[in-house]
């Protein structure tokens, strides 16, 4: 019994001890080369794709950089391939590391490839390859992509991987760019139900009035901005259909799909409106979401309706005519008024835009309609995607006010200027 006991025990030992020297196949991080971004470009040939690596330098930034001090923060490859798989061996003709989409964090297309029926099969080569993670963010530019990575410069952070996590996540805490991870463009493009919204981004400006606009609603590329920064603007979203792209909406349109959708979050809409006492200004507003939105599905013999209760948290941040809203509660009760009108117009134009020209909704709307049938096969024989430009939807904006500024109130000008 002992020998048996010893001979278990060994057993158990030597098998511990040889799981514990498995780093045979181990690599050390400067082993390869780390593709941030991959853009993807429409090429003359059919079935061939022009491949843009954005590979990023993690020596760059990094505290121990005495070996790689003087060495550029991120390395540019474009070559043509079959796919963006395939390509991996081929760029390492020039690139002397292993290339790995470990750390991938954006997939850049040109509008030109988006708006192809045959984009699809493209980008699906995403599900197939291990190393690509769902959770890497779907961006169409205005021009090819591998201009858009050439021409993306920042000046201060410099550094490729971190400037896109924070570009990106920052632009979706505003709502001015959609949350647009690949899981959710298959996921949206397999279920046939709604659009997809995915990032817009451009570094070619394009001319725009500044009188006739607001201030969120835009394209990427329209803003006007002077200095030293960046070419790169990121705002609106290229909407998808079937796997295709079929147009944009601006930065104003995305804000209203986001507090029109309850999968989505955003924490910091700064906008401005008109003062409804004193029309040459703007108010400045500060909107979020405490709670979340009803749906509500009415259907009969006739056209099904919808009814959607968007409950809105606003903060007041300016008074440029100097009303004093906090001190008087009939003005309050009028502004309270005037935005609930103003605000559900913006979020009817946009409905029945969507359904006029979009043929769909941009807000996962057949998320909590589901709900409303006893079945999965009740839904699909409803046909979603083909109903709701049909439907008559509802919008009802209830409105809650927060702080109206640090300072509530405001000196009396007159007396300012006496």
């Amino acid at each position: 019994m002992k020998i048996h006991s010893i001979i278990i025990k060994v057993a158990i030992l030597s098998a511990i001890t040889l799981s514990l020297a498995g780093c045979w196949d181990h690599k050390e991080l400067d082993d390869k080369a780390y593709v941030i971004g991959i853009g993807l470009d429409k090429h003359k040939a059919e079935g061939k794709v022009r491949v843009t690596y954005l590979i990023a330098n993690p020596e760059v930034g990094s505290q121990q950089t005495a070996g790689g001090a003087n060495e550029p923060p991120q390395e540019i490859v474009t070559l043509v391939a079959d796919d963006f798989i395939s390509s991996r061996n081929t760029a390492n003709t020039v690139v002397a590391k292993e290339i790995s989409y470990d750390l991938l964090q954006v997939l850049i297309v040109s509008e030109e490839l988006a708006r192809d029926p045959d984009f699809i099969r493209v980008i699906y080569s995403a599900t197939k390859d291990r190393e690509i993670k769902r959770s890497a963010q779907l961006l169409v530019t205005r021009e090819d992509a591998a201009d858009f990575i050439k021409f993306n410069q920042p000046r201060i952070e410099t550094r490729p991987h971190k400037f896109l996590e924070l570009m990106i996540e920052r632009g979706q805490e505003t709502g001015m760019i959609p949350e647009a991870d690949l899981n959710s463009f298959f996921r949206v493009t397999e279920s046939d139900a709604d659009l997809f919204l995915a990032i817009y981004a451009t570094t070619k400006k394009v001319e725009k009035d500044e009188m006739e606009t607001t201030d969120d609603d835009l394209m990427a590329g329209e803003i006007q901005v002077k200095g030293t920064t960046n070419n790169a603007q990121f705002m609106g979203s290229a909407v998808f259909k079937e796997g295709m792209m079929i147009g944009k909406i601006t930065g104003e349109e995305t804000r209203i799909s986001s507090l029109l959708d309850n999968t989505w979050t955003t924490e910091d809409i700064l906008t401005a409106v008109q003062d409804p006492f004193d029309e040459r200004y703007k108010l400045s507003l500060r909107i979020s979401q405490k709670k979340s939105n009803k749906f509500k599905l009415i259907t009969g013999n006739g056209r099904p309706t919808i009814e959607i209760e968007v409950p809105l948290f606003i903060e007041v941040y300016s008074d440029p005519s100097m009303t004093n809203y906090a001190k008087n509660r009939d003005k309050v009760k009028k502004l309270k008024k005037s935005l609930t009108a103003a605000i559900g117009k913006n979020f009817t134009d946009f409905i029945v835009y969507s359904q006029e020209e979009l043929k769909g909704d941009t807000f996962d709307l057949s998320i909590p309609m589901r709900k409303e049938f006893a079945t999965l096969r009740e839904f699909r024989e409803f046909d979603w995607m083909h109903t709701y430009p049909d439907a008559a939807v509802k919008v009802n904006v209830s409105i809650r006010f927060g702080e109206f500024g640090r300072q509530t109130k405001l000196p009396d000008l007159e007396e300012v200027r006496d």
